[in-house]
């Protein structure tokens, strides 16, 4: 382990930028710092893991993290990196947001340790009570607007065509009002976040400055992060890799890291893992000496889907993992089973024909399309290339019954060794 929290975060590539001292900062003894996370879904995404996973290495060296779920600025919408106007969402589906996204955060910040417990906030108890007036004149006064259009999150939306509201323009005064807020009340001394919040963060502390002197504040980004293939991090065919199981489930998750490329497998690691240095260097040679082997990305995989959703999940993603290379499939649960054979041919089936003496497995895969004739079932079947929820079908005359329903509603049909075809029974 390194020195320092800010030398960790260095030689694992997280630190994008920061304000000059902050290292040192970091580096002399226990810090307040926060990161700002806005409610603008039920749970975070797995591009939330960087700032959520930094933040975790900084508290284990003893820094005191500061967890600040959005629901003031949700309620305004933050114009970095987005080139069209936020659809305004209304207060109490912000407020449900931020009680999903409040959970989460407890998966990866200590909040009972009697050193340096993690703080969780939200910023509406402030945002939602300061009389406007007050708001313009006490905090209004120290930006500009030529210093606000010049920040490249404005500077951006001004020069298309839709331009930005001033709503959203307003956004950095409200960002910067939380970090002068936290400074007085709870001596808040360093903001981190992505790099597309760099803007935000230097108006932050610049108004901590001038408002209370010195450089008693100071801000710091880590990387947005990006794939090798060009492709934006986070982002598959079936859309965004969440944190909630409800919306990715664990399966699925768990086949994201381990379908990471070889050129992003070793910086992965760095960034999400808490492996240290030399089991990292060991994984990055074995990327490199037996790639095929893929041992770096099963490692991400397996640590990625425990830290996020425990062992009995990983457990059971591994288990359904091996289910398209002829694994053990009883027992897994539907969602599973879905997930897992989504992509392959499916056909469905009443349940009424499996009950009783159940159906002769010959018609079983001409019934479902699997095979086109009783012919090439039964020859298929004897050559011993034929299998039923992934255990090889022995003789024709072999019956398939509602006992070899998995999870009460499906079967796996399966012809060498990746031809599958799901069935989809019916009530």
């Amino acid at each position: 382990m390194a020195a320092n929290a800010f030398d960790e975060l260095k030689w694992r590539g997280l630190v994008y930028d920061c304000f000059e001292g902050a290292d040192e900062l970091l580096g002399r003894g226990p810090v307040t710092f926060y990161n700002g996370f806005d409610a603008t879904a039920d749970s975070l995404h797995v591009g939330s893991l960087v700032p959520l996973i930094s933040m975790a290495r900084m508290q284990r060296f003893g820094h005191h993290p500061i967890a600040l779920a959005g629901g003031g600025t949700s309620m305004i919408g933050d114009p970095s990196g987005k080139s069209n106007e936020r659809q305004l969402l209304p207060r109490e589906q912000i407020e449900a947001y931020v009680e999903g996204i409040k959970k989460q955060m407890a998966h990866f910040l200590d909040f009972e340790s009697k050193t340096n417990p993690a703080r969780l906030l939200n910023n509406a108890d402030w945002l939602m009570t300061v009389p406007l007036v007050d708001f313009l004149r006490d905090i209004g006064k120290y930006f500009t607007v030529n210093y606000m259009i010049a920040k490249d999150s404005v500077r951006n939306r001004i020069e298309r065509e839709e331009g930005i509201s001033y709503t959203e323009f307003s956004y950095m005064l409200l960002q910067s009002y939380d970090f002068l807020y936290l400074h007085d009340q709870l001596g808040c001394r360093l903001q981190t976040g992505g790099s597309d919040q760099w803007g935000n963060i230097t108006a932050g502390v610049e108004l901590i400055r001038k408002v209370r002197g010195g450089g008693s504040a100071y801000g710091m980004v880590f990387p947005l992060i990006t794939k090798a293939d060009g492709t934006k991090f986070g982002k598959t065919e079936a859309g965004t890799i969440w944190l909630s199981a409800e919306r990715t489930s664990p399966y699925r998750f768990y086949q994201f890291w381990l379908n990471t490329d070889d050129r992003d497998v070793v910086n992965y690691l760095k960034y999400f893992t808490f492996l240290p240095q030399e089991r990292i260097g060991e994984l990055a040679a074995a990327t490199t000496e037996r790639p095929e082997q893929r041992e770096a990305q099963r490692v991400l995989a397996r640590e990625m889907t425990e830290m996020v959703h425990g062992p009995s999940a990983l457990a059971r993603a591994e288990q359904a993992s091996q289910a398209l290379f002829g694994g053990d499939i009883a027992g897994l649960p539907g969602e599973d089973i879905q997930d897992i054979f989504a992509e392959v041919p499916s056909s469905e089936l009443p349940k009424a024909s499996l009950e009783g003496q159940g159906l002769n497995i010959v018609d079983l895969l001409v019934n479902t399309g699997f095979l086109k004739s009783k012919g090439e079932a039964r020859r298929a079947i004897t050559e011993g290339g034929i299998y039923l929820n992934n255990r090889r079908v022995t003789e024709p005359t072999q019956q398939a019954g509602v006992s070899e329903l998995l999870d009460g509603r499906f079967l796996v049909l399966r012809r060498g060794k990746k031809n599958y075809h799901l069935v989809k029974v019916q009530e």
